[in-house]
């Protein structure tokens, strides 16, 4: 079944990480009962940069806990509940290799749009405390998704998804590999290019490099 395991939110709070003071909406944790979900954001949720963070095309971000039991391996001493990763939705049945950006999900009364993987920044290091796992998060594959969110409504643990996908865009599996293994594959970067769902900020970094040559290696 393709459903909400946990819904996680949190406001934007300090943190240190390498001496320095952060502020964060990474700490999310989950709530019971049902929680509006606006255009931006759930209710009761925050980012605190939002020239990185949030805004309408990362107005939710989803991890499926599949995943975890990856990350336990990876880092055994370490709690992992489910938020760890500073996701709003932990989700059961939904992966990188099976949504195209541009699928539209109907949960509860919202309706939503796959619009692109996360590439994680310096906060992920500082909930984890190392710096490596930024690097093994990308390697992974295991990027989670941003939904955009068409229509607002109320969401809760436990409700199912209902999918319409849209075959022609570009999977968060390939996006992953494009942007992690294979920089510069022609068939990708076209595919990419041409999913109209993806973020035009995305479309043009991928459109220059579709013009740069390959690094000879």
């Amino acid at each position: 079944m393709l459903k909400i395991i946990s819904l996680n939110v949190a406001q934007p709070q300090l943190t240190s990480y390498k001496g320095a003071s952060i502020e964060t909406g990474i700490f999310k944790r989950p709530v019971e009962g049902r929680i509006m979900l606006r255009r931006l954001n759930l209710d009761g949720d925050r980012q605190a940069d939002l020239s990185v963070h949030g805004g309408p095309y990362k107005a939710v971000y989803v991890y499926p806990s599949e995943h975890y039991k990856f990350w336990m391996h990876e880092f055994p001493d370490m709690e992992l509940p489910w938020g760890m990763f500073g996701e709003n939705f932990t989700t059961e049945g939904l992966f990188e290799k099976d949504l195209h950006i541009g699928d539209r999900l109907r949960i509860g009364s919202a309706l939503l749009v796959v619009r692109q993987p996360r590439i994680p920044c310096y906060k992920l290091a500082a909930k984890f405390q190392r710096d490596d796992i930024l690097e093994r998060f990308l390697v992974s594959g295991r990027s989670g998704f941003y939904f955009s969110v068409e229509v607002e409504g109320e969401v809760g643990a436990g409700d199912s998804f209902e999918i319409s996908r849209d075959d022609s865009g570009i999977t968060i599996a390939e996006m992953n590999r494009l942007y992690v293994r294979e920089k510069y594959n022609p068939e990708l970067l076209a595919k990419a290019i041409a999913t109209p769902a993806l973020p035009g900020e995305w479309r043009r970094y991928l459109a220059r490099r579709l013009e740069q040559p390959a690094p000879r290696s």
